[in-house]
């Protein structure tokens, strides 16, 4: 497929752009991963010249750009790449100044960059086939919420399917930009050690956290009508729980990949009334300390009593052949002890051991994928303790570990929206999310949210600076299992 010549961003001068996209361009410039020729047209509400976007997009790299990357001369010739055109999504009549503001380049192969409030991207998309900009080659990314529910959802991808066919639509979640999460493929698929356990057979069970430590953050409009499921759950973890659930595909392409993770979310069972209590938490925040500071309560930053879910924990079940039996624990919240994000994959023990009356405290292997902030990979083994050991051989658990940065010194860590920015350019969709993926991960989550309300299910209290509700702890511990903390 043809790279594209010219990247339309809207939202240009908001903070995700300033602080990921901005940045992330710079270093594709930076490293000539995109042509000498290649234009940004910024767009947003706000009425700015060309060059007070060109000051505020040197501010925001001056900002977030590490002090080595911080060449003086490339920022200018990156700067000059960028133009702005002033445009409100909601006036049809704005849209009008896209195709001049492109000149020729309208017709050659255009990326648009479209993160905004789901309730504009119809407007959006229809302001866009009136610009002329719904042809073959015209690519278009969509950042999330795509849609509050199955139904919204199903909305707004018709809203897309009308003017831009499958093959060019990016529906764009960032943790699959992540070096680690990628990585996690290449664990699995590239290394005959772990396959042949990666079943039932082999494996205990699965946990994914994604804990964060902030609070609202300013977002209380937005976050009081999704809540932590929606949030999180369903684009995030469900995203990695398929990428380690799926089958091998035929061949690392887009629609290999994406084939089997449809088929391992189409195969979560659903979570209902009857077996809600029993499989999912629900909790929000009060007042605590993070850090060793005060913070306030959920419902005091909110300024109002609310019902919104900032914590979730599931037990959830693929029931295919190789996930026969094997339960995957999902755990997110606000307001946790600390920002980490990784997936742990517990093995099962050895099938007999010859050290059980010998007190060698045997225990069984853990792969533990860490996401962020450190990127690194954890096998634990066991191995034995130095000494004579008369009584017999004593053995310790140890580490076996790939940290990504030391293990690729001298390769430069990517922000994860370089990967995808990358891939939108160029037309590659392996690391996008399909619409039947979309909608198998809404459908799941629509059952809980139906399954809470049908009970009258209300989140549990949890001081902020701890884990979450007790009832989580509750929820692994019923299998004798503890949560890796």
């Amino acid at each position: 497929m043809v790279s594209a010549r010219t990247l339309l961003l809207f939202g240009a001068t908001g903070d995700l752009a300033q602080r990921m996209l901005l940045p992330s361009l710079f270093g594709l410039w930076a490293d000539r991963l995109i042509g000498a020729d290649f234009e940004i047209v910024g767009t947003a509400r706000s009425n700015e010249t060309d060059e007070e976007f060109r000051a505020l997009a040197a501010a925001a790299l001056e900002r977030h750009l590490p002090a080595e990357r911080r060449d003086a001369g490339e920022i200018g010739r990156f700067l000059e790449r960028l133009r702005y055109v002033p445009l409100d999504l909601s006036d049809p009549a704005a849209f009008d100044a896209l195709p001049r503001a492109l000149g020729d380049r309208a017709a050659e192969p255009v990326a648009i960059f479209l993160s905004t409030a789901p309730s504009l991207f119809e407007p959006a998309i229809a302001g866009f086939a009136r610009a002329g900009l719904a042809g073959g080659n015209v690519r278009l990314a969509l950042e999330k919420p795509l849609g509050t529910d199955l139904s919204s959802s199903r909305a707004i991808n018709d809203a897309v399917a009308a003017y831009y066919p499958e093959g060019q639509t990016f529906r764009l979640d960032h943790y699959l930009g992540k070096e680690t999460v990628q990585n996690l493929i290449a664990l699995r698929f590239g290394n005959a050690l772990f396959e042949p356990l990666w079943n039932t057979g082999g494996i205990d069970h699965v946990q994914i956290t994604v804990s964060e430590t902030v609070g609202l953050e300013g977002r209380g409009g937005f976050y009081e009508g999704t809540g932590a499921l929606r949030d999180m759950v369903q684009n995030h973890m469900l995203q990695l729980l398929a990428l380690v659930a799926m089958e091998p595909p035929a061949r690392f392409d887009a629609v290999s990949i994406r084939d089997e993770k449809v088929k391992a979310l189409r195969s979560l069972r659903p979570i209902g009334r009857s077996d809600a209590a029993t499989c999912s938490v629900m909790g929000q925040y009060g007042g605590g300390a993070i850090g060793g500071a005060p913070v306030p309560g959920y419902v005091e930053e909110l300024g109002r009593d609310s019902g919104t879910e900032t914590f979730v924990a599931l037990k959830a079940h693929i029931d295919n052949w190789r996930w026969k039996g094997v339960p995957f624990y999902l755990r997110t919240g606000k307001r946790l002890p600390r920002r980490h994000s990784q997936i742990v994959v517990q093995f099962r023990g050895v099938p007999h051991s010859i050290f059980d009356t010998r007190g060698a405290g045997l225990t069984a292997n853990r792969l533990v994928i860490s996401l962020q902030p450190e990127e690194n990979i954890r096998l634990t083994v066991m191995a034995k303790q130095p000494g004579l050991d008369r009584d017999g051989l004593r053995l310790r658990e140890v580490p076996l570990d790939i940290s990504l940065p030391n293990a690729f010194a001298g390769t430069r860590r990517r922000i994860a929206y370089e990967r995808l920015l990358l891939d939108l350019i160029e037309g590659e969709q392996t690391l996008f999310v399909r619409r039947d993926e979309v909608e198998a991960q809404w459908q799941w989550i629509d059952g809980i949210r139906s399954a809470w309300a049908a009970a009258g299910t209300q989140p549990s209290l949890y001081m902020a600076g701890t884990w979450g509700p007790s009832a989580s702890i509750a929820l692994t511990e019923r299998d004798g299992i503890s949560w890796h903390e």
